[in-house]
């Protein structure tokens, strides 16, 4: 614990405008709202949020990522939480999207740490975290791995410089982004760590498009009907929309039974007899937030 009193901190990484400040305060509040332990949140941003809550501390992103090749669909910007000295590296540290609801106390997630060095995110490719991955991550020389998504990334600051000190490094040997791990902020972090890294299990956080959109809609039908699954759902500390086309307050206002199909081909049913015990928080901090955002909007209006 901190001499501030915390145990853990919450991490955020915001560029551009796409994101209001709206936004931003209500995963904060949501974060602190289901915590048993509060965290110190530390917000990286590329420029001054006028209207961010009065206690997060605000740390500028460092120049280097600022590269406007780092700020499009790779990501790679938010390999800056891991450089030296950025974030405070006293406390275990929950790097969250602000695509991201929460439904339970995030701060369990840092128990994932079972070493000072281990960094755990969602996994997303089909090999898995672990001694397999990182057997065949030695013998090939780093061509082979298991990756995961960057939704969530759990780490202590004061053993994980190294990723940031890498990136820069290569970036700079290869001319620019020219090696392929380099593609993506989470591919990256899955390569250069890959002896460390573990998956944030799905009983904690899930995928949405993953988890509940499916190309044959008898699959996401049949899986409301599981009982366990249903209350894996329940439990669920956070629900990451990565990829999503919608935004959440869009999702939110979409009238039962409603569908939309993906760039992938996969289908959403908004009912709840499919997506069971996470339609209703979706709805009820989605819709929140759309209120939030319109009393903004009519303040802002001279």
């Amino acid at each position: 614990m901190s001499e501030t009193g915390h145990s853990w901190q919450l991490a955020i990484v915001l560029w551009g405008d796409k994101y209001s400040v709206t936004e931003l305060n209500a995963l904060i509040g949501a974060v602190r709202a289901k915590a048993a332990e509060p965290p110190r949140v530390v917000l990286v941003s590329d420029r001054p949020r006028p209207g961010l809550l009065a206690d997060v501390h605000s740390r500028e992103m460092p120049p280097f990522f600022r590269n406007p090749a780092f700020l499009r669909g790779g990501c790679q910007a938010k390999l800056c939480v891991f450089e030296p000295g950025l974030l405070p590296a006293d406390l275990p540290t929950v790097l969250l999207d602000i695509d991201t609801l929460v439904m339970g106390d995030i701060g369990q997630l840092t128990q994932l740490l079972t070493t000072p060095q281990t960094v755990a995110i969602l996994q997303s490719a089909v090999l898995p975290f672990g001694g397999l991955a990182r057997w065949l991550y030695r013998i090939t020389k780093g061509r082979r791995y298991a990756r995961g998504n960057s939704s969530v990334v759990v780490f202590h600051p004061a053993h994980c410089t190294y990723i940031a000190e890498r990136f820069q490094s290569l970036y700079h040997s290869h001319n620019g982004l020219n090696f392929r791990p380099m593609i993506a902020d989470e591919r990256f972090i899955s390569w250069v760590a890959q002896p460390h890294m573990r998956a944030v299990p799905k009983r904690l956080v899930v995928k949405f498009p993953t988890e509940f959109m499916w190309s044959a809609r008898w699959v996401a039908h049949l899986r409301a009907r599981l009982p366990w699954l249903k209350r894996r759902w329940a439990g669920l500390a956070a629900l990451t929309f990565p990829g999503l086309d919608m935004k959440g307050q869009d999702l939110a206002m979409m009238p039962e039974n409603a569908e939309i199909t993906d760039r992938k081909g996969r289908h959403l049913i908004w009912s709840e007899k499919v997506l069971g015990p996470v339609q209703h928080p979706i709805k009820e901090y989605y819709l929140a937030l759309k209120r939030a955002e319109d009393a903004a909007k009519q303040d802002r209006t001279p």
